[in-house]
């Protein structure tokens, strides 16, 4: 099953093949993803990176937290899952 990755402390320069590149150095990637926002479509400094085995995604973390990567001290750890939160709807009566 593959294993999502936290990855914090990006250079607002960083892509996501980078990340890929980067992580695809300790195995098969499945995603890259760099967070944007919503209004500027800037990077929000922070992405997930999903690897196919877990020992492939422990060896990642284990590698690149720290590492400096286009600038940056990156931050990588096991990903938390994000609690579900209601949507709100905007009626307006």
């Amino acid at each position: 099953m593959a294993k999502k990755l936290y990855v914090g402390n990006l250079s607002y320069s960083s892509t996501e093949p980078g990340l890929e590149d980067l992580f695809g150095q300790y195995g098969q990637v499945v995603s890259a993803k760099i967070v944007l926002d919503r209004e500027t479509k800037r990077s929000r400094g922070f992405g997930f990176v999903e690897m196919e085995q877990d020992d492939a995604a422990e060896a990642a973390i284990s590698a690149l937290d720290g590492y400096e990567f286009d600038g940056r001290r990156l931050r990588v750890n096991e990903a938390m899952e994000r609690e579900r939160r209601p949507r709100r709807d905007f009626h307006r009566d």
